[in-house]
């Protein structure tokens, strides 16, 4: 089989640099920056583990794994949380803190900071008085009140899920041109007719609003497409394409730069051997199945389904209807035939793609299933903000948006507003003021060049833009909590391109709003520029529930996916421009660590950037930033990680307010219960409850023991109130702790540890297969692993 993702050229070899990604524009790295503004810092590690040990003094708190009890507004986060307590000079204290505390997420990272912790209770089980105090002031000490962070898998998993409709918005579900083919096959993509691109001193020209590298001989009057390693030829865009083992002699006088450099490389052809590829050719978005020949149905048990093995493509039978389903985009399509036609299936999707098995091989599409707990959860997680602190001097230097030619504007449907069509900033004329969204950041201008300053607050006119029009990500993007120097910017989901979308029985996330927008051309000079908007097909798009983004296709969409980005000309460097390299009109220019696929900013390590990530340190306040001395990885600190007997990482971070150390999830057992009380979860899910000194079975009845350590029983004096934890109730021995309310919280809040902690490190491996991810083949923009959706074979 055909590796579904392409050789590594220099237009994919960026790695660590930057992809300009899905649409728009390869143009945005045209703004100028200096080496000190373009350096990002990286996000905060992952979560590591629980539980975590703070020790300084002698003394050393042990914290478990919190427990949510609420996330308001995704900014202030109530939880509890079990600790132990080791003096060098008191007995052990077993308990639990109850705290408030503001949070910044990282949806991109998968991290939750959280700083400004307040305690707003702490109880202690079997202490008197006087030891209560000592403890308390000790925990006090050494509780991570400055911040810590946490993996937002193991924060969502904590969350109660909804599967009601979210709030309405118009996207468009009209499917798509689908060709299914049971044969090796690509798509050929020109958005609309070929838009050619002369190449100075030679009889050829390059089509440049394609996902190809496709080039036309005006002497020949033919086509030559380079396909994988292979050239082909065809006198017409729809005709057959026939392999080539020579090519016209003008070929061999491409301009050198990275943007043919991968090209020249398989000037002359090379001796292989072709497949035989069937080159399918489309002027509009389209989405393609490519089938290993027959197909090869594997029934799902326990339902009507099944899906094609010897396919990428989530490909599907309903033979209780006799119906193929097909998923991309988040969408659901429907046909009686493979050849169509098809209709828009999500709404009313049989009740047998809910009982897909969330272990199975087609797990993924569940997600995509609106009223599983899958798709709850890529909603919640679409909702959840990424948020930074943007310094309003410092940000404002950098930004400049350029125009060919003197700003145009278009008005914006439905409203009292215009867009700047002639560049691929994001600017909105209101009234007499022009507004620009940047890089998740709003800025506001008396002139539509500039110069610009940050905004405190949006008008509310900019939430009324349309899905209909192009710049209707940025309603995504939202200022709060201005200061004289700084503001606070955020942003969900559909910035990014993905959006929530409700339906009678609930809600699921597509990637794109489904509307084609237009591109946009310029023939102002003697090189033609060619400014797509992102298309919601032709990249085979998948959810990856692990990261919680969508991931695109691979080697049957071409290099440069369905078009999905700039092109043009630089005279200055004699270098074509495409999404792929960072050439720009304005020369080359290098992004790192940014990702931003639908504005189009994309960075090969997807998996931890997001769209503040361009941004200079001193422009952009990361939410991580202030947290130093509980941090897993730290330049403040000294790092040592070591391995544990029972297999588990540890990481060890010296810092001025102690050392920190991770243990390993396999002890991470402890909860703090409902009733105030402390339990421990054994392997076998028995569990106990800490008091009198030590751990009682509370699963069967026990007898009460006599007080340990000289202390006395926490029901034998009366309670401090935020000092002492009760003993009876429906946690105490003998008391029918199981089927009461306290053993039903503390068996969900097990399951949802136990959930957090395994989605937490499948975002770690998720992680790491993106790394590099980005290819010439299509299948890294914006990150996404690699499947390549209906990969070639």
């Amino acid at each position: 089989m055909t590796s579904r993702f392409r050789r590594f050229g220099s237009r994919a070899a960026l790695g660590a640099a930057a992809l300009i990604a899905l649409g728009s524009p390869a143009a945005r790295a045209a703004t100028p920056a200096t080496p000190a503004t373009t350096k990002s810092q990286a996000p905060a590690a992952a979560d590591p583990g629980w539980p975590r040990f703070y020790e300084k003094d002698g003394n050393t708190l042990t914290v478990y794994q919190p427990q949510v009890t609420s996330w308001e507004k995704y900014r202030e986060l109530k939880g509890a949380a079990a600790f132990e307590l080791k003096q060098s000079d008191a007995p052990k204290a077993i308990g639990v803190v109850n705290f408030t505390a503001k949070t910044v997420a990282d949806t991109a990272a998968h991290t939750v900071t959280i700083k400004k912790i307040s305690i707003d209770d702490v109880r202690f089980a079997a202490l008197d008085e006087e030891a209560e105090k000592k403890a308390e002031k000790a925990l006090k000490k050494l509780f991570p009140k400055e911040g810590t962070t946490v993996s937002l898998d193991r924060v969502l998993a904590n969350l109660e899920r909804t599967t009601a409709p979210a709030p309405p918005i118009e996207v468009k579900n009209d499917p798509p041109t689908i060709f299914v083919m049971n044969r090796p096959a690509v798509l050929l993509f020109v958005d609309g007719e070929p838009v050619y691109a002369p190449i100075e001193g030679t009889s050829m020209k390059y089509v440049v609003n394609t996902n190809w590298d496709l080039f036309w001989n005006e002497t020949t009057s033919h086509y030559y497409l380079l396909e994988d390693t292979v050239w082909r030829t065809s006198q017409k865009l729809d005709g057959d394409w026939v392999p080539v083992r020579s090519l016209p002699a003008d070929m061999s006088k491409l301009p050198s730069g990275e943007n043919f450099d991968d090209v020249k490389k398989l000037i002359p052809p090379p001796a292989v051997k072709p497949l035989d590829v069937k080159i399918v050719y489309t002027n509009k978005p389209a989405e393609i199945v490519v089938i290993d020949g027959t197909p090869v149905w594997v029934d799902i048990a326990g339902t009507n389904l099944a899906f094609v093995k010897n396919s990428d493509a989530d490909f599907f039978l309903n033979k209780a209807e006799g119906q193929y389903y097909y998923l991309v985009s988040g969408r659901w399509f429907r046909a009686k035939s493979t050849e169509g036609p098809w209709t828009f299936a999500t709404p009313d999707l049989p009740e047998d793609f809910r009982k897909i098995p969330p272990k199975g091989p087609k797990a993924s599409v569940l997600a995509s299933v609106p009223g599983t707990s899958e798709a709850a959860d890529a909603v919640l997680l679409a909702q959840i903000p990424t948020t930074v602190v943007v310094n309003k001097a410092e940000a404002a230097n950098e930004v400049k948006v350029r125009y060919n030619g003197e700003p145009q504007f278009a008005p914006i449907a439905d409203t009292t507003m215009s867009y700047a069509t002639n560049t691929q900033d994001k600017v909105v004329k209101l009234n007499e003021l022009y507004y620009l969204c940047y890089q998740g950041v709003w800025f506001v201008s008396k002139d539509a060049k500039g110069p610009w300053t940050v905004l405190d607050s949006v008008p509310d006119a900019i939430y009324t833009i349309p899905t209909s029009s192009p710049l209707y990500n940025v309603t995504y993007v939202k200022a709060s909590n201005p200061t004289d120097t700084t503001v606070e910017y955020s942003y969900t989901s559909g910035y990014m391109g993905s959006f929530v979308v409700g339906f009678g029985y609930g809600s699921c996330v597509m990637w794109g709003t489904g509307w084609y927008y237009p591109p946009y051309y310029w023939y102002g000079g003697y090189y033609p520029v060619y400014w797509p908007y992102p298309y919601a097909y032709g990249y085979g798009a998948w959810y990856n529930s692990a990261t919680g983004r969508y991931g695109y296709g691979g080697a049957v969409y071409g290099p440069y996916g369905m078009a999905g980005g700039a092109a043009w000309y630089n005279s200055s460097t004699g270098r074509y421009g495409r999404m792929s390299t960072v050439q720009t009109p304005w020369g080359g220019r290098t992004w790192s660590s940014s990702y931003n696929p639908y504005t189009g900013v994309a960075s090969a390590r997807a998996g931890g950037w997001n769209a503040y990530g361009s941004w200079g340190s001193t422009a952009i306040a990361r939410g991580d930033n202030s947290i130093v001395s509980n941090r897993v990885s730290t330049a403040d600190g000294t790092v040592r990680r070591t391995t544990g007997s029972n297999g588990g990482a540890m990481t060890k971070v010296r810092t001025d307010q102690g050392t920190v150390r991770v243990g390993h999830d396999a002890d991470n057992n402890v909860y703090a219960g409902k009733d105030g009380n402390v339990y421990k979860r054994d392997q076998g899910g028995n569990w106990s409850k800490y008091e009198n000194g030590g751990w009682q079975n509370v699963d069967k009845p026990q007898r009460p023991s006599g007080g340990e350590g000289g202390t006395r029983p926490a029901s034998d004096r009366p309670s401090r109130g935020e000092g002492s934890l009760g003993q009876g109730g429906a946690g105490g021995a003998g008391s029918g702790f199981r089927g009461s309310d306290v053993s039903r919280d503390l068996n969900r809040d097990a399951s949802s540890r136990s959930r957090g902690s395994e989605m937490s490190r499948s975002y770690g491996g998720a992680t790491r297969s993106w790394s590099g991810g980005t290819s010439r083949g299509g299948g890294g923009f914006g990150g996404g692993g690699g499947r390549g959706g209906g990969g070639r074979r």
